[in-house]
């Protein structure tokens, strides 16, 4: 977390530093908003800015439930959004004050040895870090490091809204779903989970031309938005069984590619009763607890297993994607609301079967 040291002003004693509005969470089910100093540069390469429009992510569940132990109580939370740069470090040459950002869910040097290789997401000072090792962007302000390769440019007279899908959202589903899944044309493709990001990769896989793509939850509201979006059948998997729907929609073949978007053990073991023979699993799902591998059924398969955490590498290109209209995020935005209603907006999302929410947009101005 960024610390402010007090100034001394004209023998009058302290000046206290700028003080700003924060969801910070507090431990296990604790979550609160705070007072918190606005932040400072403290690398040459960071950028502050101030933030116009955030949102929730599952993973921010995820850490208010206990499952990322890297996150520490007290920290500011949120990886995703859009903002206005106040202010820059020297070093930051890509960048000026003033300049309409989207902020990438992934920080990364660009110069260490794993992003040499396109692998942002474990860059070594970098990676997810964002609402996770350091503070958020679910704040009116906030510092981000190696501001040259992990924040990017918003179009003049572009939409907001749906480029706040492509800080985390979208990228993950992908390139964790759509390419280490290998979809392609004609292909068959099982989303299990749809949920935000099970409806991304179903609007992501479109761009392939797959074959079939089967979504399955246990909401039926999700289930119709999956099918006025583009699936070729849903199934929810609490009224019927899933995997014989499947086996009978593909003639007892399984699908090639299945797509895990739940992160729990049920949901995992599942894809591994669906996918066929030389399919492919790709994990996006965030696991806090273990689940099983069948090896004893898998092991002469040919099939390939996939985990990933976003790069963003794709970010650029989806830009494109969405500005020309191939893909339309603002899909997955089902509620609006202030940030001072971000407590309201946590219920929400974190209730979506009686709500009905996707993604949340949370508005600072």
């Amino acid at each position: 977390m960024s610390t402010i040291s007090p100034e001394r002003t004209g023998g009058s004693g302290l000046t206290p530093p700028p003080i700003m509005k924060a969801f910070v969470y507090g431990g296990i089910g604790h979550k609160s908003i705070e007072d918190r100093p606005k932040p400072v540069i403290v690398d040459s390469g960071d950028a502050i800015v101030r933030m116009v429009k955030t949102t929730i992510c599952g993973t921010d569940l995820h850490i208010l439930k206990g499952d990322v132990p890297s996150c520490d109580p007290g920290r500011i939370l949120g990886h995703e959004g859009i903002g206005i740069i106040e202010s820059v470090g020297s070093g930051v040459t890509a960048f000026h004050p003033g300049d309409h950002v989207l902020i990438s869910c992934i920080t990364s040097c660009g110069i260490c040895e794993n992003c040499r290789k396109g692998m942002y997401s474990h860059c070594t000072t970098g990676g997810w870090i964002l609402g996770n090792r350091i503070d958020g962007t679910q704040a009116q302000f906030v510092r981000t490091p190696h501001a040259d390769t992990s924040l990017y440019h918003i179009p003049r007279n572009a939409e907001e809204e749906p480029l706040v899908m492509l800080s985390d959202v979208l990228p993950t589903a992908f390139e964790c779903g759509v390419l280490l899944g290998k979809v392609g044309p004609g292909s068959t493709l099982a989303i299990v989970g749809s949920g935000p990001i099970g409806i991304a990769t179903l609007l992501a896989a479109q761009l392939y031309s797959p074959g079939a793509i089967y979504m399955i939850d246990v909401d039926d509201n999700r289930l119709e938005v999956a099918k006025r979006l583009g699936a070729t059948a849903t199934i929810n998997s609490k009224i019927e069984p899933a995997i014989e729907r499947i086996m009978a929609l593909t003639q007892g073949r399984g699908v090639d590619t299945v797509v895990e978007a739940v992160g729990i053990p049920s949901t995992f073991e599942m894809c591994q009763e669906l996918v066929a023979a030389g399919g492919t699993i790709a994990n996006i799902g965030v696991h806090g607890e273990k689940a099983d591998l069948h090896l004893e059924r898998l092991w002469d398969r040919n099939v390939t297993l996939t985990t990933r955490l976003v790069d963003t590498v794709s970010t650029p290109t989806l830009m494109k994607t969405v500005r020309s209209g191939e893909i339309d995020p603002s899909n997955l935005i089902t509620h609006h609301f202030k940030f001072d209603q971000i407590l309201q907006a946590y219920e929400t999302f974190g209730h979506a079967a009686k709500t009905q929410a996707l993604k949340v947009i949370i508005d600072f101005d």
